[in-house]
């Protein structure tokens, strides 16, 4: 997808990429599913920095609010880890148009913490 990562620490993660027309729907838009893999790209980068050697995650539940399209230009997603817990954690994420950094999209995940 040619995902670039800009910055990633401390419970958070910015990625960003360049919209082709290969990844646009039949109306013209960004298809939605590039949406949400960019935005769960960032969300798990940011919670990596925050696991320990011996954990690691799963996907429990992830929502995506779809806020606006695009077309063409950049699109850059920051992912932010609210709260890592023992066995589950949470995080946010946003796609936002980086020539005018309009909100694009929304995403709210949980993840399982897994030690071993």
């Amino acid at each position: 997808m040619g995902i670039e990562v800009d910055e990633f620490g401390d419970g958070c993660a910015r990625l960003s990429m360049e919209v082709r027309p290969d990844m646009l729907n039949g109306a013209g838009w960004l298809q939605g599913g590039v949406y949400v893999a960019l935005a769960d790209e960032a969300i798990a980068l940011a919670l990596y920095t925050l696991l320990g050697e011996d954990e690691r995650i799963a996907t429990i539940d992830e929502h995506t609010s779809f806020i606006k399209g695009v077309n063409a230009g950049r699109i850059t997603a920051t992912g932010r880890v609210v709260r890592k817990g023992r066995r589950v954690a949470f995080a946010d994420g946003e796609v936002r148009n980086a020539a005018d950094d309009a909100l694009l999209t929304r995403t709210s995940t949980s993840f399982a913490v897994i030690e071993g």
